[in-house]
């Protein structure tokens, strides 16, 4: 599943699922807007960044990696791409990190030389399988879990998230939007299954 670009659409179209991932208001959303931001020297993208609004400095700028690969020079790279990133801009703001993670599996063991700075309170480690724990009534949180459930699961989930967003979401939460990323998803999920036969089905 091409999981890179479901998270920057899912965060382009419906930012405010990002500071629901890092249990803080939705509305914090509106102190930000989000990019993804490729760092020219050496060739550096990061997969997102909220970066605060009017250039207020009282914000951090948040960096978003979504990792679903285990790969054991992850931290030496995610930090450098930070850094080189801060070092170009002309924003002084502080500075947050989030890594999303399907699992604790996916994560590297190669964290001796970052213990320091990932037991800062600078950056925060999030496991989709986990976001059951969070809040159970969020159709944002929900469709994120869409990603990492099993198969068996996915259908049924699938089609309990899609009455929901019928039902419960008004126009200006921008519906139909959200129903055409789960189908994107699912279709990423179930490659047996065309778009067509998913709009059918759900």
């Amino acid at each position: 599943m091409k999981t890179d670009t479901i998270f920057y659409r899912l965060f382009q179209s419906f930012p405010s699922i990002f500071f629901e991932l890092i249990q803080l208001p939705a509305t914090e959303v509106n102190n930000y807007y989000f990019d993804s931001v490729e760092v020219k020297q050496l060739s550096f993208r990061i997969d997102g960044v909220f970066l605060p609004k009017n250039n207020n400095s009282n914000t951090p700028i948040y960096f978003c990696e979504v990792e679903f690969q285990k790969d054991d020079n992850f931290y030496g790279r995610f930090f450098a791409e930070i850094f080189l990133y801060l070092s170009k801009t002309n924003l002084a703001n502080d500075w947050r990190g989030v890594i999303i993670y399907p699992n604790h599996q996916v994560e590297t063991d190669n964290i001796q030389r970052y213990q320091d700075m990932l037991i800062s309170g600078r950056v925060t480690r999030l496991y989709l399988n986990e976001l059951k724990n969070l809040n159970p009534t969020s159709i944002a949180l929900a469709t994120v879990q869409l990603i990492t459930l099993p198969e068996t699961k996915a259908i049924d989930a699938t089609r309990q998230l899609i009455q929901r967003v019928r039902t419960e979401l008004t126009p200006d939460q921008k519906p139909e939007e959200l129903l055409q990323l789960i189908e994107t998803i699912l279709v990423y999920k179930l490659p047996r299954l065309s778009r067509r036969e998913v709009d059918k089905n759900y």
